[in-house]
C-alpha cells in the first residue's frame, strides 16, 4: 500500500502588501480551473471506470454487473449458513449498487444529454434487477434459513446480524412471506407506487396558470408569461410587495383535482401495502430501525416541542401565511445588520475549504488533499477532485467537489454516494468510498475567487458534514456504509458542522479578507449567531406543523380530504389561518423521499444541539473529542442502533425530554435547562 506522506500545513503567511497566501487546498478551490490539453493522455472514465469514456460505457457496465449478479446469486443460495451468506449478499448488494449509484448522479448531474440518457436507462435496467431480487423466494430462503437457526445467529457478530436484519426487512417489504395470491398484490402495489410517486413529484413542482386579465398589470413582470396567461410556479415568499406574496400563495397553492386524487390514491397504496406485509400503518413501516422506532414517539415528541415553544411563538398570530418567511427575514436584517456582502470578501472558497481542512486535521488527523483528475473522469472542468488523507491511516477516499452553477444542473445541494466503503474479501483491502458534493456557487470572476454568503457557507459545511460520515466509516459491509444509516440519524454529522461553522473559534482560523488579509471581526461573527435566534421558535413551530401533517397522512385513514387534515394540523400545530381553496399539501414533495420521516431533521438537530453543548462548546478543535466522535457515532455508518450511537457519545440514554428540551434552550434564551454534563 502507497504511503502518503503529510506535511503540516501551514495556512497563513502574509507578505509586505498584505496579500493572504492560501494553503495548498485553499489555493487550489481559489485558482481558475484549468484542462490540461494533452491530446495523447488516456481517458480515464468517469470516476476513473475504465468503461464509462463515452455514454454506450454504461450498457457495458451494466451488463458486467448483471453478469456477476448471475453467479453471487448462485452462491449465495448455495452458501453454507453463516457470515458467509451475509458477504455474498452484501457483494450483490455492492455489484449493483456501484452501478446504479454512479448511474443515479450522472443522470442529473451530467451536462451531455447522451450521458444523462445513458444513465437513466441503466437506473431503469438495475431498477428492476433489484425489484426481482427482493421477490426471488430462493435467495429470500437462504438468508432466512440462517435468521431462523439460533446456533447459526449466536455466531454472528453483530454488525452481520444488523446487515442481515436489513437485508430481510427488504424482502419482507416485498410481500415476499406471503402467499402467492398476496404476494402478487404486494408487488403490483409497489408497480402502482412507482408511478404515483412519480406523478405526484412532477406535479408538486408544475407551476400554475391564470389569465393575465386576473392580476394587477404591474405585477405580471414577475411571472412567466404564457401567451394570455401567466405563470406561478413558486411562492415568492421573499418579495417586499405584500399584493404579490399574497397572489403567489393564493394561486401556486390552488388545488389541482388531478394532483388531488394523485395523493389520496398513494397515501391509500402505501396504507394497503404497509398492512399487506405485516404494519399497523405505513408510518410502523417507516420508522422501523430508526431512532424514534414508533410514530406514538414522534407524535409526543412534536406534541411536547410545541407545548414547550408555545410561549414564544406569539409574534406571528396576526400575520396571514404568506407573511411569515417574508417577515422573518426582514427582523434578521433589520436588528442585525447582516447585509451577506459585508461578509463574503471574508469567506473566499479557498479560505472555507482551508477552515474545513484545518477542522479535519485539528479533530481527526486528516488533510484534504487537492489531487488533479485524469482525463475523462469529471463531467465538468470545474469539478475538484479531494483525496483524504489521515496521518497514520493513509488514504481513506475519494470527494469529488462538484460547487459551482451550470446550466441544467439541480438547484440544491446534495451528497451522493458513488460508491460504499466496505472490506473487499475478494482483495483483502478495504474499498474505499467516492462521493461527491453539489452546490451552486457562483464562478470566479477575473478580479476576485469565489466569495461565499454566510448561507453558503454554513451549506458547505453542512455538505462537508456527510461526505465525512462516509469518509471516516470503516463499515465491513456497504450496505451500511457512512450516510446509509436511519434517517433521523443520517442529518447529526451534517447539523453538527453548522455549529463549527457559526463558532468564533473556528471561524477565526480561516476567515479572511481575500484581498488585506484582514480577519473577520468576532463583533460580525456574534451578529450572525444572535440573528439566526429571531423568530426562530415560530421557524421551528412551521417545521413541526409540516412533521405533524406528514405523521397523520401515514397513520390511519381517516374518512375525510387531506385538506381538511390540513386545516386541523394547520389550527392545532401552527396557528395561523388557513386560507380557502388552497391545497399546501400538493407542493409538500418531501412526502415522496421523506414519507412519514419529515420529523427526522427536527430530531437530528436536537442531537446535534446536545452533541455540540456536552462535547464539543467548551473547545471546538478538541482532538480527544473528535476521535471519541468517530469512534462512536461516525464509523459505524448504519450497523449500529442510532440511539446507542448516540448514547455511546452522551455516556447516557437520552430521553425525548431531553431532545425537546436542547430545541427549545437553544431558540429561547431565558428558557435554561441543565445538561447533565457526564464528563464532570
Amino acid at each position: 500500500t502507497m504511503i502518503v506522506s503529510v506535511r503540516p500545513l501551514f495556512l497563513w503567511a502574509h507578505f509586505r502588501r498584505n496579500v493572504t497566501t492560501w494553503s495548498p487546498v485553499g489555493a487550489a478551490f481559489n485558482a481558475k480551473p484549468h484542462r490540461r490539453l494533452d491530446l495523447f493522455e488516456k481517458n480515464v472514465g468517469l470516476f476513473g471506470v475504465p468503461e464509462l469514456t463515452c455514454p454506450a460505457g454504461f450498457q457495458v457496465a451494466s451488463k458486467t454487473a448483471l453478469k456477476n449478479t448471475e453467479l453471487l446469486l448462485g452462491r449465495a443460495c448455495s452458501s453454507s449458513q453463516g457470515v458467509e451468506t451475509v458477504e455474498c449478499f452484501d457483494q450483490l448488494s455492492d455489484g449493483l449498487c456501484k452501478v446504479a449509484d454512479l448511474a443515479d448522479f450522472i443522470k442529473v448531474a451530467h451536462p451531455d444529454p447522451a450521458y444523462r440518457e445513458a444513465a437513466e436507462k441503466t437506473c431503469i435496467e438495475i431498477g428492476t434487477v433489484v425489484e426481482n431480487l427482493n421477490t426471488d423466494i430462493e435467495l429470500c430462503k437462504s438468508l432466512k434459513n440462517l435468521l431462523d437457526d439460533p446456533k447459526a445467529v449466536a455466531q454472528l457478530d453483530s454488525d452481520t446480524r444488523r446487515v442481515a436484519e436489513l437485508f430481510m426487512f427488504d424482502f419482507e417489504i416485498s410481500g415476499i412471506h406471503l402467499d402467492d395470491k398476496l404476494r402478487k398484490e404486494a408487488v403490483s402495489l409497489h408497480v402502482k407506487l412507482l408511478d404515483l410517486n412519480n406523478e405526484f413529484l412532477v406535479g408538486s413542482h408544475m407551476p400554475n396558470r391564470i389569465a393575465k386579465s386576473a392580476i394587477p398589470d404591474h405585477l405580471h413582470v414577475h411571472f412567466a408569461n404564457e401567451g394570455s396567461f401567466i405563470q406561478i410556479g413558486g411562492l415568492h415568499a421573499d418579495s417586499p410587495d405584500d399584493l404579490l406574496r399574497e397572489i403567489a400563495y393564493r394561486i401556486y397553492l390552488y388545488p389541482n383535482s388531478d394532483l388531488m386524487e394523485c395523493l389520496e390514491e398513494l397515501l391509500k397504496c402505501r396504507y394497503k401495502l404497509a398492512k399487506l406485509v405485516g404494519y399497523e400503518t405505513y408510518g410502523h413501516r417507516a420508522l422501523k430501525g430508526t431512532m424514534a422506532k414508533t410514530p406514538e414517539t414522534v407524535m409526543s415528541f412534536l406534541q411536547l416541542l410545541t407545548d414547550k415553544l408555545s410561549d414564544s411563538v406569539d409574534v406571528f398570530q396576526e400575520l396571514m401565511p404568506w407573511d411569515h418567511p417574508f417577515l422573518s427575514g426582514v427582523l434578521r436584517a433589520e436588528r442585525y445588520n447582516i447585509e451577506p456582502s459585508l461578509y463574503s470578501p471574508y469567506l473566499s472558497l479557498g479560505a472555507c475549504m482551508d477552515g474545513l481542512n484545518n477542522l479535519f486535521s485539528q479533530l481527526y488527523g486528516v488533510s484534504l488533499m487537492s489531487e488533479p483528475p485524469g482525463a475523462g473522469e469529471v463531467w465538468s472542468d470545474d469539478v475538484r477532485k479531494l483525496a483524504v488523507v489521515h496521518e497514520t491511516e493513509g488514504l481513506l477516499g475519494y470527494i469529488y467537489c462538484d460547487f459551482f452553477h451550470r446550466r441544467d444542473k439541480p438547484n440544491q445541494d446534495c451528497h451522493f454516494t458513488i460508491r460504499g466503503g466496505r472490506w473487499s474479501q475478494e482483495t483483502g483491502q478495504y474499498q474505499l468510498p467516492v462521493v461527491v458534493l453539489m452546490l451552486s456557487l457562483p464562478h470566479p470572476t477575473k478580479s476576485a475567487p469565489t466569495l461565499l454568503t454566510p448561507g453558503m457557507m454554513e451549506n458547505l459545511f453542512h455538505e462537508m458534514g456527510h461526505a465525512m460520515h462516509s469518509m471516516l466509516g470503516r463499515t465491513r459491509y456497504q450496505h451500511v456504509t457512512g450516510t446509509r444509516c436511519a434517517t433521523d440519524f443520517a442529518e447529526v454529522p451534517s447539523i453538527l458542522m453548522e455549529y463549527f461553522a457559526t463558532d468564533y473559534r473556528v471561524i477565526s482560523q480561516f476567515a479572511r479578507h481575500y484581498e488585506t488579509g484582514q480577519p473577520l471581526p468576532q463583533s460580525m461573527v456574534a451578529r450572525l449567531c444572535e440573528s439566526k435566534k429571531v423568530c426562530g421558535a415560530a421557524d421551528t413551530q412551521l417545521q413541526i406543523f409540516y412533521a405533524a401533517l406528514d405523521q397523520i397522512y401515514h397513520g390511519k385513514p381517516q374518512n375525510r380530504s387531506t385538506t381538511d387534515i390540513l386545516k386541523e394540523m394547520q389550527e392545532k400545530f401552527y396557528g395561523l389561518p388557513y386560507t380557502p381553496n388552497t391545497a399546501w399539501q400538493l407542493r409538500f414533495s418531501h412526502l415522496i423521499g421523506y414519507g412519514a420521516k419529515y420529523y427526522s431533521y427536527l430530531m437530528s438537530r436536537a442531537v446535534a444541539s446536545m452533541v455540540w453543548k456536552q462535547c464539543f462548546v467548551q473547545d471546538p478543535l478538541n482532538r480527544d473529542m473528535g476521535e471519541r466522535y468517530r469512534r462512536e457515532m461516525l464509523a459505524h455508518g448504519g450497523a449500529k442502533e442510532p440511539m446507542l450511537m448516540v448514547e455511546g457519545m452522551l455516556q447516557r440514554r437520552p430521553t425525548i425530554e431531553d431532545f425537546v428540551d436542547a430545541l427549545v434552550s437553544e431558540l429561547n434564551p431565558n428558557f435554561e435547562t441543565f445538561f447533565l454534563d457526564s464528563e464532570s
